[in-house]
């Protein structure tokens, strides 16, 4: 099951990581969508303890689904396959690695937009201006 948490913002004009919840707020292997200064993110905990954060968009079908999505892996790349057309992405760079022959929406690029997480005193930092 997936969780929305609250919107987060940062205060504007700055480049400063927004807080958007408790680690305690996670499951492991369970994604969680937030509106992060306007853009929406897929929040992941994996059972290794790491964290991860992209874009919550789908290129494939163009819905914000990505929190939805399964987490595995290929090889030691730990990824998240969309659970619309089952592509899978790297977490670690976006990069779309399994396409399922199908071509991203028109205008859109195949791979996801990766955002930096941090952890600090317990709380979950996404740095939208630190994207990768």
């Amino acid at each position: 099951m997936t969780a929305t948490l609250p919107t987060a913002s940062s205060t504007a004009g700055t480049s400063a990581p927004t807080r958007v919840c408790a680690l305690a707020d996670l499951t492991p292997e369970l994604g969680v969508a937030a509106l992060v200064d306007g853009e929406q993110v897929a929040i992941f905990l994996l059972a290794d303890g790491s964290l991860h954060c992209v874009q919550n968009l789908d290129p494939f079908s163009g819905a914000s689904v990505l929190s939805r999505g399964i987490t595995g892996s290929k090889g030691d790349v730990p990824t998240i396959a969309s659970p619309i057309y089952k592509q899978v992405f790297s977490l670690l760079d976006g990069t779309c690695l399994v396409t399922m022959d199908k071509q991203p929406k028109e205008g859109r690029a195949a791979d996801l937009v990766v955002h930096r997480v941090s952890l600090d005193n317990g709380d979950v930092f996404i740095d939208l201006a630190g994207s990768a």
